[in-house]
């Protein structure tokens, strides 16, 4: 509480400053606007405006837990007149011009009132700071915070920088996979196929046939198990079942394949409130299918859990997802992990990643991704 009563005291010496300051560059700038050097000079005051509210910003998040968070910096342009137009185009500039404006008078009152209760009116102090400070934190959160359309803005464009990062991978993951697995089984095929065309076509001993047919045997053994490494690799890309058959199916084949002693138990409802059925989106279902599979490969590998359990359904314009195991815990999406590039791969569909795993167990992961429905899509 007392340094919130500081606060409300530096409020006047600061709101005199902050006034001083915005009225003095913003009146000279606009009475020089019909000369060369006043629309510069304009945007400079707008620029230390919006400089000062950092700091108030700053105040308002060490003092009061505010959330506000600093704006991006005003994109640059060349020269001065690429300034002038920047700042002065710059919503939260005006913004924070206006904010040091009204500092004054709610410097001079709030610094008022506050020493009067501090020192006579002691006993009802709490709620007048508490009351004071909502209206200081009001007028930050109000005043400096940076609009709704540039917040949006920058969590597309984080969003945007996600997804191409993460088509990136499995770009080079499919190559590597390629080039490793079925590209060099491909190439010991052809080898081998070669060498007992040789021996068929001239053979200079009953040994030379035989050795052929061995080579030919080996050879269609090279053929399935490159078949069966390509078909992996089209289940890691989009598997057909999960197309074909939607969630359910794809969800159950994933949960069969999983290493857990006691088996994995799938429950997926999609039915929508109405009650009609129906298959979100096939963006929004991929990642849904991904996410279950690389988190019960997690499982299979580092928990040691002996069960595990798959929840799917639709709430409302959601796909919600719960996957819970008995294992020993301790899971957290720490940066680089499997775990933080899953809630990355989320986040980008304007998602919810959530991870519960007290050490000692159990796990549980929730997942809430918009639903967006094929036939509204359309």
């Amino acid at each position: 509480m007392w340094r919130q009563v500081g606060r409300l005291l530096l409020n006047l010496p600061l709101g005199i400053a902050g006034f001083v300051f915005t009225i003095v560059t913003l009146s000279v700038g606009l009475a020089l606007s019909v000369t060369v050097i006043g629309l510069p000079l304009l945007a400079a005051g707008l620029a230390g405006c919006r400089g000062m509210g950092g700091f108030a910003r700053g105040r308002a998040r060490a003092l009061y837990g505010s959330g506000v968070h600093e704006p991006e910096p005003v994109p640059r342009r060349p020269g001065v007149t690429g300034f002038a137009i920047a700042h002065l185009t710059d919503a939260l500039s005006w913004r924070s011009a206006l904010y040091h404006v009204l500092m004054l008078p709610w410097g001079v009152l709030s610094f008022a009132v506050t020493l009067v209760f501090v020192l006579v009116g002691w006993p009802a102090l709490p709620w007048v700071v508490r009351a004071e400070s909502a209206v200081d934190r009001m007028l930050v959160e109000v005043l400096l915070t940076p609009g709704a359309l540039s917040e949006r803005v920058r969590e597309l464009e984080d969003d945007r920088g996600t997804v191409v990062d993460t088509a990136a991978a499995d770009l080079r993951r499919i190559e590597r996979d390629l080039h490793d697995g079925a590209q060099a089984r491909l190439v010991a095929l052809a080898m081998d196929l070669g060498m007992a065309k040789e021996r068929l076509l001239e053979p200079e001993t009953p040994q030379d046939v035989a050795a052929a047919a061995k080579m030919v045997d080996n050879a269609h053994g090279e053929v399935k198990l490159a078949l069966q490494e390509l078909r992996d690799l089209a289940r890691g890309i989009h598997p057909a079942v999960l197309t074909d058959r939607g969630l359910d199916a794809a969800l159950s084949s994933v949960a069969a394949r999983c290493t857990v002693p006691e088996g994995v138990k799938v429950h997926v409802d999609l039915k929508a409130p109405d009650g009609g059925t129906g298959r979100p989106d096939s963006a929004v279902e991929g990642i849904a299918y991904f996410t279950v599979s690389e988190l019960l490969t997690n499982i299979s590998k580092h928990s040691g859990a002996r069960s595990a359990t798959v929840d799917v359904w639709r709430a409302g314009d959601h796909l919600m997802l719960l996957v819970q195991d008995n294992g020993k815990g301790g899971a957290a999406p720490y940066p680089g992990s499997g775990l933080a590039g899953l809630a990355e791969r989320v986040r980008a569909v304007d998602g919810v990643f959530l991870v519960e795993s007290p050490d000692g167990g159990p796990t549980s992961v929730t997942v809430e991704l918009p639903w967006h429905t094929r036939t509204a899509r359309r």
